[in-house]
C-alpha cells in the first residue's frame, strides 16, 4: 500500500449524474465525497451530465440537479459537459475498437438472450452472460440484416479484447489503483471477463455507460474517479477499455452505499425521498451531511 499525498498538475474530481429522476441521499453522499476530496487535495471539481438516454433525461432533472447540488455549497467548473452533445465521440472511439476487430453486431432480443442464457452464468449485475448468440455471424448476413433496418448493439469480443489489452501491457494482469480517505492506495487486479461479452453501443442509444464514461474522464482529464460500491466491479471493464483506447488510468474511490429500511441502495426509480423533498420539509444542507455521516465542513 502507497500513500498519494500530492498531485501535479491539480487532481481532477467529477461528480456524474444521469438526469432520470431526483437526487436523493445517495447522490448527496457521493457529491459530497467527491467535493471533499478534491478540496482536500486542492483539486478541480466538475459535474458531469450523463444523459445519452435522451427518452429518460430530461431538461427538468437537469435543472433540478443543479439546484441540489448548489443548495447542498457545492461549486464547480463551467461549461457543464453533457454527453448527450459527444455522441459522435463515442461513435469514434466505438470505431477504433471495431477497427481493431473487437466488436461484432448483435440482433438479439432479450427474450432470445433469456431463453438461449446458460444455466447460473451471471454477471456482476446479476444479468444473464451473453450466450454468444449471433458471435459467428457472417459479415455478409450481418451487413444484410443492417441494411434492412433491423436494430442492433455492438458488443465486445472479450476474449479478444483481452488477448489485445495483454499484448499491449505486456502481462496478463490487469489492474487498477483504489485510493481511501486518508490518501492511500491498493492496488485491485481486474477480471473484465466476467462480464462476457459486453455491449459497447447500445440498440436503443449511441453508446453505453461503459463507453462513454471511460472517453469522457479522459477527454476531461479526470484523475479521480469517485462513485459507489455498485460500480466497483464495473471498473474492471472500463480498465480494460482505457487500455484498449490508450487512455490514462485514473485512481479510483468507491465509497459505501446509502441504504432504505429494506436493506437496499436508495434509487430513483423506487421513488426513494428526494433531496428536494428535504429542503421543502425544512432540512439544512448541514443536517444532510449529518444523514449521510459525513463531518460537516469547517
Amino acid at each position: 500500500m502507497t500513500t498519494a499525498t500530492s498531485f501535479d498538475p491539480p487532481a481532477v474530481f467529477r461528480f456524474a449524474p444521469s438526469p432520470n429522476g431526483a437526487l436523493h441521499l445517495g447522490h448527496a453522499l457521493s457529491a459530497l465525497t467527491t467535493y471533499s476530496m478534491a478540496k482536500r487535495l486542492n483539486g478541480r471539481f466538475l459535474v458531469r451530465i450523463e444523459d445519452i438516454d435522451t427518452v429518460r433525461c430530461r431538461q427538468e432533472h437537469i435543472d433540478n440537479c443543479l439546484a441540489d447540488l448548489a443548495w447542498l455549497g457545492l461549486t464547480w467548473e463551467e461549461p457543464v459537459l453533457r454527453q448527450s452533445e459527444h455522441f459522435k465521440d463515442y461513435a469514434a472511439a466505438a470505431g477504433r475498437l471495431h477497427d481493431m476487430g473487437l466488436l461484432y453486431p448483435c440482433f438479439a432480443t432479450r427474450q432470445e438472450i433469456a431463453d438461449a442464457k446458460i444455466p447460473d452464468a451471471v454477471d456482476p449485475d446479476g444479468a444473464p452472460i451473453y450466450p454468444g448468440l449471433h458471435k459467428s455471424m457472417t459479415p455478409d448476413e450481418a451487413r444484410a440484416r443492417i441494411a434492412a433496418g433491423q436494430p442492433y448493439a455492438l458488443r465486445l469480443d472479450m476474449t479478444a479484447a483481452m488477448r489485445e489489452a495483454q499484448r499491449r501491457l505486456g502481462s496478463t494482469d490487469l489492474t487498477f489503483q483504489e485510493i481511501d480517505g486518508d490518501g492511500n492506495t491498493k492496488t485491485h487486479l481486474c477480471k473484465p471477463d466476467r462480464w462476457g461479452d459486453t455491449i459497447v453501443i447500445r440498440k436503443d442509444t449511441p453508446a453505453s455507460y461503459h463507453l462513454a464514461v471511460v472517453v469522457d474522464d479522459a477527454r476531461q482529464g479526470i484523475t479521480h474517479v469517485t462513485r459507489g460500491m455498485d460500480l466497483f466491479a464495473a471498473t474492471d471493464l472500463h480498465r480494460l477499455l482505457q487500455v484498449l483506447l490508450e487512455f490514462p488510468a485514473p485512481l479510483y474511490h468507491h465509497h459505501r452505499l446509502i441504504t432504505g429500511v429494506d436493506g437496499r441502495k436508495l434509487a430513483k426509480s423506487a421513488g426513494d425521498t428526494s433531496l428536494a423533498h428535504l429542503r421543502q420539509q425544512g432540512i439544512t444542507p448541514a443536517q444532510i451531511y449529518d444523514m449521510v455521516g459525513l463531518p460537516r465542513p469547517a
